[in-house]
């Protein structure tokens, strides 16, 4: 299975291509559509997923094309078990960064609704959104204490800089930053959700947030292309270069290097191939190719942003 980059798609009625022209309809209408959707599709994993079941010993964490390692030379040294094992704890790695940023993406959205229109389809989105999020966040947090049973954070700089950011970011830059995060999340998940050589609670773990996350990436959309409107040249480079410092940290913060040691691997040595992997480089850049498209749209994808993007292989 070549996992890559298809980004293969999660089949349901509230898909893309069966919503009339949502980009054209504004905040409200979205939002609206977006509660329908809530309230017919959401799923519940503490009730879906056996947590208590035997994992299969010759499963997967991801798509084994979608390891930091694979197309180095150090995997292949690897014997089956250790790349079994490297993989669910990349994974654990890049799922517990997902609760670190959704913990984010919880208190800017939070703060963004403050005072806002209890009544109106926007507010009631944002906060099924949070909703949405503390149980993808709880989901994670199961999901890679049976993988792994271990825990894995940002470096303390990249924690302060997320404090700092979750503090200062508003509008376009908030939402800007959820989405990249988000659609970071959906490239790994949509590329391992329909692979049967991975566990199968990591798949359903996939399928449900792919699912909810299309939710929360239009909702997203909307709100950029709200707060872009008018906006002058000099705020997008600030926004555009803010947005994608964000990007920046996410990306490079995915998969720890404790990750690579709790598996057993020379995690100096990981490190440094996984850093000079152009396999992995690749599968990320060819994989946002629709989130840089989206940022150049709204005026945000500008020169020095680039630059990080690059420096993140996102770009």
């Amino acid at each position: 299975m070549t996992a890559a980059m298809d980004r293969t798609r999660v089949e349901h009625p509230d898909s893309t291509d069966n919503v009339v022209s949502m980009r054209d309809q504004g905040t409200d209408e979205v939002s609206q559509r977006l509660l329908a959707s809530a309230a017919r599709l959401s799923r519940n994993a503490m009730t879906e997923i056996d947590w208590s079941a035997p994992m299969d010993p010759t499963k997967y964490g991801c798509s084994p094309e979608w390891s930091s390692l694979y197309g180095t030379a150090y995997w292949d040294e690897l014997t089956e078990e250790q790349r079994i094992s490297v993989t669910r704890h990349e994974f654990a790695s890049i799922m517990n960064i997902g609760i670190w940023f959704e913990m984010i993406l919880q208190e800017m959205v939070i703060r963004d609704q403050y005072l806002g229109d209890y009544h109106g389809a926007e507010f009631q989105f944002a906060l099924t959104e949070i909703a949405d999020e503390c149980r993808h966040s709880i989901m994670f947090a199961k999901a890679s204490e049976k993988m792994v049973g271990t825990s894995y954070k940002p470096s303390k700089f990249v924690g302060r800089l997320g404090k700092l950011f979750k503090r200062t970011a508003k509008d376009e830059v908030a939402y800007a930053g959820i989405l990249v995060a988000e659609e970071v999340l959906d490239v790994f998940q949509r590329g391992c959700m329909r692979d049967d050589r991975v566990l199968d609670f990591i798949r359903t773990v996939n399928e449900i947030h792919v699912l909810e996350e299309s939710r929360h990436m239009r909702f997203a959309r909307e709100e950029v292309r709200e707060s872009m409107r008018g906006v002058g040249w000099m705020r997008r480079q600030v926004s555009g270069l803010y947005v994608a410092l964000g990007a920046y940290f996410i990306v490079t913060s995915l998969v720890q290097r404790k990750a690579f040691a709790d598996a057993g691997l020379d995690a100096d040595r990981a490190v440094a191939e996984m850093n000079a992997n152009s396999h992995f480089h690749s599968m990320i850049r060819s994989s946002c190719a629709h989130l840089m498209e989206f940022l150049d749209e709204v005026g945000l994808l500008t020169r020095p942003a680039m630059r990080y993007y690059r420096k993140a292989h996102m770009l």
